[in-house]
C-alpha cells in the first residue's frame, strides 16, 4: 500500500508539474505575440446626426485645428447622384448632399459648414484632402482629371477658418509636369512645418512628386522625386511586386507628412511603400507595407502620435480595410486594428487620417464607406501584434 501511495503521489505531482510548464509555456507564447503600443476603441456615437438631412458623400479629408475641431471634406454633390442613393431615389424630407467642408468640435456637434464654387477661385472638380495651416486657414486639393466639363485640378485653394477665400496656389486647368514651378499635378493633400514656415505637398494623381511650398506666398521652393531623384512623368506599368522597385513615384503620391526631427514622410500609394527622406530631400530609408497589395495599393496615409517624439505612426491602408500601428523610427509594424465592413470600428477603403491633441485618431472613407470615424486613444498597454479586428469598446 505504501508503494501504491508513493507512486499516486509522485503521479500527481508529475501531472501538476506538466500542467504548470504548459501554463507557463502558454503564458510565455501570449506574451511573444503581444507588444506595448497605443490601444484605441471606436466611439460608435461620434459624430452626432447632421441637421437638414445632409448626406455626406465620398469623405476624401480630415484635418484637425489647434482646439481639436475636426475638419473634413467629401465629394456629396458629385457621389450622392443629386437625390439618388445607389441609383435609388430618395423620397420624403431626405435628404440632400451636406456642404463640401464641415467642421465638428470634440464632441462631435457640427460647427459650420461651407465651401464649394464661389467668387475669385475654381472650386476642385474633385476635392482631395483637407488641412489646417499653422495660422488656422485651411488648404484644399483637388484630383480632378480633365473632362468635358472640368479642367484639371493642378491647384491649391486656401481659405480662412470659416471658409472666406483666401488665395488660389497654382493655374488651373494645366496639364501634369513634375517639374512645373507654377503649377501642380491634382494635388492628393498638404501638411505643414509650422517652424520653417513650409507647406509639403502630395502632388500627387497627375505628377509623380513632393513639392515644398512657402506658406504665405504659396512659392514652390524645392521638389523631389522616389529616392530624392529628379522626378519624372514616364509611364512605369502596373506595380508588380515579383519586379525590382521602381526609381520613381507611381500614380498617386498620396501624402507626404514632416517631422519634428526634420524627416519627410512620403505615401508611394500603389508600391506599398513607405520613403523617407530629410527635408531637402535627401533619401533616408524606405519600408513596403502589405507588398502583395495591387491596385489601390496599401500606403494611404498617416498620422503621427502627439508625443513629442511622435513616437508612433498610424498608416491607413485603404485596400486591406485596416490601421496599423509603427513604431516611427524602425517602421516595426506593432500592431493594427479595422477590418471590411459597416459597423463602427470597420472600414470601406479607409482613406485619410489625423490624431487630435489627446490622442485621438479620426479617418475617413472613400468610394461607398462616405463617412468619418473617432478612435479613442486608451493609453499604452500590452495589446496582440496581430490583426485586433474591430476595436469595439470593452474588448480585452
Amino acid at each position: 500500500m505504501a508503494r501504491t501511495g508513493t507512486l499516486v503521489t509522485v503521479t500527481v505531482l508529475a501531472a501538476v508539474g506538466l500542467s504548470l510548464g504548459w501554463g507557463q509555456r502558454e503564458l510565455e507564447a501570449k506574451l511573444e505575440r503581444q507588444v506595448q503600443a497605443p490601444f484605441f476603441e471606436v466611439d460608435p456615437l461620434w459624430p452626432k446626426p447632421l441637421p437638414n438631412g445632409w448626406l455626406l458623400g465620398m469623405v476624401i479629408g480630415v484635418g484637425v485645428d489647434a482646439n481639436d475641431h475636426v475638419f473634413i471634406v467629401h465629394r456629396g454633390a458629385a457621389t450622392l447622384n443629386a437625390r439618388t442613393e445607389g441609383g435609388y431615389p430618395l423620397v420624403g424630407p431626405c435628404c440632400s448632399a451636406a456642404p463640401p467642408v464641415l467642421e465638428f468640435d470634440p464632441e462631435g456637434n457640427l460647427v459650420r459648414a461651407w465651401g464649394g464654387p464661389g467668387e475669385g477661385y475654381t472650386w476642385p472638380g474633385s476635392n482631395h484632402g483637407i488641412t489646417i495651416d499653422p495660422l488656422g486657414n485651411v488648404w484644399i486639393g483637388g484630383n480632378g482629371a480633365r473632362d468635358s466639363v472640368n479642367a484639371a485640378d493642378s491647384h491649391i485653394l486656401k481659405f480662412t477658418h470659416d471658409g472666406k477665400f483666401l488665395q488660389q496656389i497654382g493655374v488651373p486647368g494645366r496639364p501634369a509636369n513634375s517639374r512645373s514651378m507654377d503649377s501642380f499635378g491634382r494635388v492628393a493633400k498638404i501638411s505643414f512645418d509650422a517652424a520653417a514656415n513650409e507647406a509639403y505637398v502630395a502632388d500627387g494623381y497627375g505628377n509623380k512628386r513632393v513639392a515644398v511650398l512657402d506658406i504665405a506666398t504659396g512659392a514652390i521652393k524645392r521638389y523631389w522625386g522616389a529616392y530624392g531623384n529628379a522626378p519624372s512623368d514616364s509611364n512605369y506599368g502596373p506595380y508588380d511586386p515579383a519586379k525590382p522597385p521602381i526609381p520613381q513615384f507611381r500614380n498617386p503620391v498620396h501624402c507626404a507628412e514632416p517631422t519634428a526631427d526634420g524627416l519627410v514622410y512620403v505615401c508611394d500609394r500603389p508600391n506599398d511603400r513607405i520613403q523617407v527622406f530629410t527635408k531637402a530631400g535627401a533619401f533616408v530609408k524606405e519600408v513596403q507595407v502589405a507588398p502583395l497589395t495591387r491596385g489601390d495599393g496599401s500606403v494611404w496615409d498617416i498620422a503621427f502620435s502627439r508625443d513629442p517624439e511622435q513616437k508612433y505612426l498610424y498608416l491607413a491602408d485603404g485596400k486591406n480595410e485596416r490601421v496599423y500601428v509603427m513604431d516611427r523610427r524602425s517602421l516595426e509594424i506593432l500592431t493594427m486594428f479595422g477590418d471590411g465592413g459597416r459597423q463602427p470600428g470597420q472600414f470601406f477603403a479607409v482613406h485619410s487620417i489625423a490624431t487630435d491633441s489627446r490622442g485621438n485618431i479620426f479617418t475617413t472613407e472613400t468610394y461607398e464607406g462616405k463617412r468619418v470615424q473617432r478612435f479613442v486613444y486608451k493609453g499604452i498597454r500590452p495589446v496582440s501584434r496581430r490583426d485586433q479586428g474591430a476595436p469595439w469598446p470593452g474588448r480585452n
